[in-house]
């Protein structure tokens, strides 16, 4: 697996592509475009319009990011209006994006594609930089705990999550989901040195689920409640009976799956700080559900 690779200038890409997006989050209201904060979407949107001599392009993701929310691996489709290269679409891009966005690639898929509906799983990291004194250089992408934290007993109380839930206890109340059922495929804590890192995959999650989660879970690791804490909250079913919601800026979108009958890039999980751990996109196995089977086009038993 490499990271170095030459873009092709020569030939113009033509119907549908597929695009990779990184982006600091801090000053964002978020991914999805909206008429009063600027967003991650709407910057996208006008660069990729100057590529295309001034004409509109509209960007289909993966998965919103909500306001301050990083992502490493935010996957996009997009219907170019006009034929450009590989490398006009990526460096005309970047020459036109703030320096806190990134195109990293794209690539030609059919027009069949849709970066959300044939999503398998999406994958967030979220980082904890559990020290005595406050963070210089992560202060933008970790959120700082003073207090000392068990990951260990944040990985036992974290483990009742895993599976398909009622999630009603750990979605914002603003949240517009038709269902709080998600599926949560893993959720993984633990300690490297200072940092405590949170790997969490789903086929979805609801509005600040996953904050809301952190939140319980560094209750859990001060020691202030036992293991059984979030199996006891997602009983509830009740937001209004949980726990606060952690910080956005130690959150980052980490990985949108898809099968790979599409072929689209492989990359290291981000965020860099974590490239230490070493694990490319796509290695962990899906779980055996019904929607994963829906979305890769295999037939789905009755009943399941």
């Amino acid at each position: 697996m490499t990271l170095f690779r030459s873009l092709d200038e020569r030939h113009p890409l033509n119907g549908r592509l597929a695009m990779g997006v990184e982006y600091d989050g801090s000053g964002y209201c978020g991914w999805q475009r909206l008429k009063h904060s600027p967003s991650v979407q709407g910057a996208v949107e006008a660069a990729l319009s100057k590529v295309a001599a001034g004409q509109p392009i509209t960007l289909h993701s993966s998965g919103r990011t909500d306001s301050g929310v990083h992502a490493t691996r935010q996957i996009v489709h997009f219907d170019p209006p006009v034929p450009r290269s590989e490398k006009a679409w990526v460096f005309g891009a970047n020459a036109n994006l703030p320096r806190d966005v990134a195109v990293r690639w794209v690539k030609p898929v059919s027009d069949d594609f849709h970066s959300r509906f044939k999503a398998l799983a999406r994958r967030y990291r979220y980082v904890i930089l559990n020290q005595p004194s406050r963070p210089v250089l992560e202060r933008a992408n970790a959120t700082w705990c003073r207090d000392p934290l068990d990951a260990d007993a944040m990985h036992r109380a974290a483990q009742a999550l895993v599976g398909e839930h009622d999630f009603s206890s750990f979605r914002a109340a603003g949240c517009q989901s038709k269902t709080p059922w998600r599926h949560l495929h893993f959720i993984e804590v633990h300690r490297h040195g200072p940092l405590v890192v949170i790997d969490v995959q789903g086929n979805a999650f609801l509005h600040h689920m996953i904050r809301n989660i952190v939140g319980a879970l560094v209750t859990v690791g001060r020691g202030e409640r036992g293991d059984d804490y979030l199996s006891e909250l997602m009983a509830l079913k009740n937001r209004a009976l949980g726990d606060v919601t952690a910080p956005a800026c130690g959150l980052h979108f980490v990985d949108s799956v898809y099968d790979e009958c599409w072929g689209l890039p492989r990359e290291p999980l981000g965020p860099n700080l974590l490239a230490f751990l070493g694990e490319w996109t796509g290695e962990r196995a899906l779980p055996d559900c019904p929607m994963v089977e829906f979305r890769r086009g295999r037939p789905v038993a009755e009943g399941a």
